[in-house]
């Protein structure tokens, strides 16, 4: 759900040695992410339920071309949808951590189709508004009605281009796809462990 992108800034290099423990991102995978920042703190607040435990990430996309950490491409919702190298936001100079998630309950068909949805939201621009809906919505105890109305493809955040992409293969994260929220997704693959696997515990993007 995080909205200011880092666009112009130059990539972090990709390293010359690959690491022994980093592993092979595929197509499919997605990225949670979890930032320092007051931006990305205040996303974790407001998208935190009355009672529930300490909200852990706050920002997702998914990966359109696999590959080592510092090759694996993604598309994310920043100040824009953009299609980068995930090692060029998430590499050595940020203090954001990740995790991996590999859905394991698609068929080759249902992956091309996530990876192809999200490859057609390249381009757009954020949906400040969603944001907005989301925090009305908190301030009502969750209920899900400002966000229902505004429901506009054209304008995604990053979890609402995560839950459409999966809801074309017929997938959910147990919410509607417009009301998903980065700690919806984070919440409901943690408690489904047979249909997405952990690739990448939350932490720093291995240098390989």
């Amino acid at each position: 759900m995080e909205s200011m992108a880092s666009v112009g800034k130059a990539p972090d290099p990709a390293p010359a040695h690959a690491g022994a423990n980093a592993p092979t991102l595929e197509p499919g995978d997605f990225f949670l992410t979890r930032g320092a920042g007051l931006l990305s703190r205040l996303i974790r607040l407001f998208t935190r339920s009355i009672g529930e435990s300490r909200t852990m990430i706050n920002h997702v996309g998914v990966i359109v071309e696999g590959g080592s950490p510092s090759t694996a491409v993604g598309v994310e919702a920043l100040s824009q949808v953009v299609r980068h190298k995930l090692w060029s936001r998430y590499g050595p100079r940020t203090r954001q951590q990740v995790a991996i998630y590999r859905p394991v309950n698609l068929t080759p068909d249902q992956t091309a189709l996530v990876v192809s949805t999200a490859e057609g939201y390249v381009g757009r621009k954020y949906g400040y508004l969603k944001i907005v809906a989301h925090l009305l919505d908190w301030l009502f105890l969750g209920v899900y009605f400002f966000r229902r109305l505004v429901r506009m493809d054209d304008y995604p955040i990053c979890s609402w281009l995560v839950a459409h992409a999966f809801l074309k293969a017929g997938k959910t994260f147990g919410v509607p796809a417009g009301a998903a929220s980065p700690d919806d997704i984070w919440d409901f693959v943690n408690g489904e462990p047979e249909k997405y696997r952990c690739v990448l515990p939350l932490g720093p993007l291995p240098s390989n």
